[in-house]
């Protein structure tokens, strides 16, 4: 594979503080540049919550913590820290000018973010070089093309995101205390425009349990939305809902892991769904789906209510607002029928204990 970039890989530093979802798409460019340069040492500046995904990662040598509610404080924590470190390449995975000023403060001759066209925020004053313009993508394939800028190839895509080896005993414990398989539910997300009404989840979730036999586990945190809409869901479902918000990410990654089935909206957990092979039926109306849909795997069981009827739609980054309310409790069913013919028997072979 041909570069475009020259640039060493024995010290790379990642820039990527967002949230898990891109935490998740962060995870193969690592993966990959290790596999191709098993010497590289990988520092990852990011979020306390993402954090939570890298720690433990064997691609993750390093992680820098953003901790963006220490205000002004946190810039200057991070300038200090990247003032006693050098490196051979920076990856400005992140087009925010937040991103963008951390991009600026580390020590690299070569610093690699997106072309000018998609590096909002006056980001791309922060690099030294840019990827080639290309049309927009899916996330995942985005992130990609730095890998392709610097020769190193992306396949095959590999997350790693576990369970670790010592996160085995805590997930064989917790699936002994339940009796069926489970279906984890992703109650809410960082955006009230990308959430689906609870009343309507908990439809869904009487159909888990009294049509399907499966038990419906509410996973999330443990933000003021995301428990009213738990408090709604068990109170208007008939389904013996069990919940877990708040339930740390490792956690939530055992539990997803052993899940036959995730059901969620545009979120973190959606995506490390696919990275663990765990069926999901995504719900798709306020983001594009081809540019945050679940990468290359379940298609078939996306709820797409961005699109009107027979709109042949581009990834793009435009939000269409009201939208998932297009969705209701039958579309979701639907989609439950093709998880039954398509996936469960296979799914349920992985749940810890039970297969």
């Amino acid at each position: 594979m041909s570069s475009v970039v020259s640039a060493r890989l024995d010290r790379v530093c990642i820039v990527m503080m967002s949230a898990l979802g891109d935490a998740v798409h962060t995870l193969p460019v690592i993966t990959a540049i290790k596999r191709h340069h098993p010497a590289a040492h990988i520092t990852w500046v990011l979020q306390p919550g993402s954090a939570q995904l890298a720690r433990g990662h064997s691609g993750v040598d390093e992680i820098i913590l953003f901790e963006r509610r220490r205000g002004a404080r946190a810039f200057l924590d991070i300038r200090e820290r990247l003032s006693r470190r050098r490196f051979d390449l920076v990856l400005a995975l992140q087009v925010y000018f937040k991103a963008g000023v951390i991009t600026g403060m580390a020590n690299a001759p070569v610093k690699l973010g997106f072309d000018r066209a998609r590096a909002r925020d006056l980001n791309w004053l922060f690099t030294t070089h840019r990827i080639p313009a290309h049309p927009i993508q899916h996330v995942q394939d985005q992130y990609f093309e730095f890998l392709h800028a610097l020769g190193v190839p992306s396949a095959p895509v590999e997350w790693d995101i576990g369970p670790w080896r010592q996160e085995r005993d805590w997930q064989r414990e917790w699936f002994r205390k339940v009796e069926h398989p489970i279906a984890s539910v992703v109650v809410a997300t960082s955006k009230p425009e990308k959430d689906w009404p609870p009343e309507r989840w908990a439809r869904v979730c009487d159909a888990l349990w009294h049509e399907h036999g499966v038990q419906p586990v509410l996973v999330g945190g443990s933000s003021t939305r995301e428990l009213a809409a738990e408090k709604v869901i068990v109170e208007r479902s008939s389904a013996p809902c069990i919940s877990t918000l708040g339930m740390s990410v490792r956690e939530m990654i055992s539990v997803i892991d052993g899940s036959v089935l995730t059901l969620a909206p545009d979120t973190g957990p959606m995506h490390m769904s696919v990275a663990l092979r765990t069926p999901v039926i995504s719900l798709f109306g306020y983001t594009n789906p081809k540019r945050t849909g679940p990468y290359r795997l379940y298609h078939d069981l996306i709820v797409d209510a961005y699109g009107d009827p027979g709109e042949d739609y581009v990834p793009t980054m435009e939000n269409r607002p009201e939208r998932m309310l297009r969705i209701q409790p039958e579309h979701v069913l639907e989609k439950l029928e093709i998880w039954r013919e398509r996936y469960a028997s296979e799914a349920a072979r992985k749940v810890p204990g039970k297969a």
